[in-house]
């Protein structure tokens, strides 16, 4: 194994941190959250940095922590089980329409998506009466939500059936993509919804009560951990499992749903289960690495073990990638979950204009409007940079071009 693959930053008083990041810029804050995280007495070796990484809440995006006794919940996040489905088709790029907005409509007629707020108002991402798919699903769910509220009521009041098969806002996506043979994927990136959030939210304000003796002694108080044989570190990784369920069992809903609203736009029948992929990119669950059984947080990255398919996507601009992960042991077994933002949702607002919106996605059947801006392809890394990073962690298997995006 060659060593150049990784830089390694050092940390006084903490752990190692191994960073995949070989021509990609890492801003100076991720960095300094980097350390913080790497001084936590509980990590296990070293951090895994990933090519896309960037500032995240309390721990970065991008990140690989591997831990032992003790969970950080604000580093699995509130978008808990978030991540890629995607599929490819027996359809070939001539068998789609010449205009493609008729099958983006199409699509986001069968996906709810977005979020509208206000008194007596139906949000519009979510659904007024679920269909019997989405009842299927959440039948499957229920006993498991059953447990988690019967201990926590609050948790109760949330946007969960409702929320199963829907789409969400920000960088959540449907797309229709061309791989380099010209098979045609759909493609889609969302996680647990309300309901998720609210677990997230709930647990990382627990951790931070539990430990309000201890809280000025953090490097950060999102950095607040439930201690293994605790009664709520067990209740997390409980209801965190039952979240990343129900994000798993999200993708799967949608995409059965757009690949039935699909044919009528496009005039003819379909298959598409075809090298189905369905990973999360943040998440915690046990894993085995250097003989230890460990709690593994993905924040922002994807399992790459020898062989498993996974997706690191590109902004709307660009292009994404199936890959297969070669199971490097340093990297926790881990690879990038897509491009990285290289600034914040407002600065990109700040910096770019609708019209700069227009020319970037100008091959794509999407959205184009202000309140898209935040999302343009400017605003992430050079995702050819990324992969390059990251070679010794993936192989690239397909490399998909959208040619439609549906954004909530």
């Amino acid at each position: 194994m060659e060593h150049q693959e990784f830089a390694v930053l050092q940390v006084e008083n903490g752990k190692p941190i191994k960073m995949w990041t070989q021509g990609v810029p890492v801003e100076d804050e991720a960095r300094k959250q980097l350390m913080n995280t790497a001084k936590m007495p509980f990590i296990f070796r070293h951090l895994a940095v990933m090519p896309d990484v960037h500032l995240g809440k309390g721990s970065t995006i991008g990140s690989v922590i591997p831990t032992q006794g003790a969970i950080i919940p604000a580093a699995v996040g509130v978008d808990i089980g978030c991540g890629m489905m995607a599929v490819r088709t027996t359809l070939a790029a001539a068998d789609l329409p010449d205009s493609l907005h008729g099958l983006r409509s199409a699509i986001e007629r069968a996906v709810p998506h977005g979020r509208t707020i206000g008194r007596g108002r139906r949000d519009e991402g979510s659904w007024d009466t679920p269909p019997s798919s989405v009842d299927a699903q959440w039948a499957a769910l229920l006993a498991g939500f059953q447990r988690i509220t019967d201990k926590y009521p609050r948790l109760k009041n949330t946007n969960n059936h409702k929320h199963l098969g829907t789409l969400g806002t920000g960088n959540h996506f449907i797309e229709v993509c061309l791989d380099e043979s010209g098979s045609v994927w759909f493609m889609l990136h969302s996680g647990s919804r309300g309901v998720g959030n609210a677990i997230g939210t709930f647990f990382i304000a627990l951790a931070q009560q539990d430990m309000r003796v201890h809280i000025a002694n953090l490097p950060d108080r999102d950095l607040a951990y439930f201690e293994q044989g605790s009664e709520h570190f067990a209740d997390y990784v409980e209801a965190v499992g039952w979240a990343q369920d129900y994000a798993r069992r999200n993708r799967a809903v949608m995409m059965a749903n757009v690949i039935a609203a699909a044919p009528h736009e496009i005039g003819n029948p379909f298959g598409a289960d075809v090298e189905a992929v369905n990973c999360h990119h943040n998440y915690v669950q046990h894993e085995t690495h250097f003989g230890a059984d460990i709690l593994v947080t993905r924040k922002g990255a994807v399992s790459a073990q020898k062989g498993e398919l996974g997706i690191i996507p590109g902004s709307m601009g660009a292009k994404s990638f199936i890959v297969r992960g070669l199971g490097n042991a340093e990297a926790f077994c881990s690879c990038s979950h897509g491009a990285g933002r290289t600034m914040s949702r407002n600065e990109a607002k700040r910096r770019f204009t609708v019209a700069d919106q227009i020319r970037a996605t100008a091959d794509v059947e999407c959205r184009k409007d202000a309140d898209v801006i935040d999302e343009i392809p400017m605003a992430y890394k050079d995702i050819d940079a990324v992969m390059q990073a990251q070679r010794s962690l993936v192989e690239v298997v397909h490399t998909l071009k959208q040619v439609v995006c549906v954004k909530g």
